[in-house]
């Protein structure tokens, strides 16, 4: 492999991952089933928000592969410290928070029919 593959492989081999499991694998990241069986598009999810915020053009191989690990770690810790619910990082989730916040209507069992 040159090396000029080689500086696109790691972002090229996360776009094909098929499975929460192979990001970790790809990037090295330690984790627990238990919490990635759970949250596992909400770490991803919140992986690509932070990954986001990133300058990752022209940089070097090993640099995208550190901050790509970095992001993961960072999106990860954030469900072993709460829950996806929590977090709230889909929008039917933020939105069922603003919708609790709005007074329900009360309709007593008597005029159901």
């Amino acid at each position: 492999m040159s090396n000029s593959h080689s500086a696109a492989s790691i972002l090229d081999r996360l776009n094909k991952a098929s499975s929460a499991e192979e990001f970790f694998s790809l990037l090295g990241v330690e984790y627990d089933p238990g919490i990635v069986n759970v949250a596992r598009l909400h770490i991803l999810k919140r992986m690509g928000q932070y990954l986001a915020n990133e300058q990752l053009a022209g940089a070097a191989e090993p640099d995208i592969r550190a901050r790509c690990k970095a992001m993961l770690e960072q999106a990860y810790a954030d469900f072993v410290a709460s829950s996806p619910i929590d977090q709230r990082v889909f929008k039917v989730l933020k939105d069922a928070v603003a919708d609790h916040d709005k007074p329900t209507a009360f309709v007593p069992l008597s005029e159901l029919k």
